[in-house]
């Protein structure tokens, strides 16, 4: 696994960045989607809904890639490739909650559609690419 140098670990923790999930349709075209995510020290973790698209093609297909870029300095990023590890439904309406008080500054989630279901997915750090 690789490592995230120390000075673009902020980016990581102490900054409020949105990642750029890449994802591999069926097809094998990519998708792009915006997240908000949190970092274990080792894995980065994302939430989502049970069956949106980005749910399915992490279960399908789990190579991923994603960008992160300071919000101050759009010229400094992080790029990670890495592989979902892990997923899980455990856990995962604490884990959106805590990326809403992040992210939002609220204690909860605000836009939790009724019967949804939340899904953690840990992902492993292949390779990072830093710029900046």
């Amino acid at each position: 696994m690789a490592q995230v140098p120390a000075a673009f670990t902020d980016l990581l923790t102490t900054r409020i960045a949105f990642a750029h999930l890449a994802t591999s349709m069926k097809d094998g075209t990519p998708q792009v989607t915006p997240v908000w995510f949190s970092y274990d020290g080792n894995h980065l973790l994302l939430n989502s809904a049970r069956g949106r698209l980005k749910d399915r093609n992490m279960r399908a297909r789990p190579k991923i890639a994603l960008s992160i870029l300071d919000p101050d300095n759009p010229y400094r990023y992080l790029q990670i490739r890495g592989r979902v590890v892990e997923v899980t439904e455990t856990g995962g309406d604490a884990h959106i909650d805590a990326l809403a008080m992040k992210y939002l500054g609220k204690d909860t989630y605000p836009w939790r559609a009724p019967g949804e279901v939340r899904v953690i997915y840990k992902v492993a750090i292949d390779k990072v690419q830093t710029m900046g």
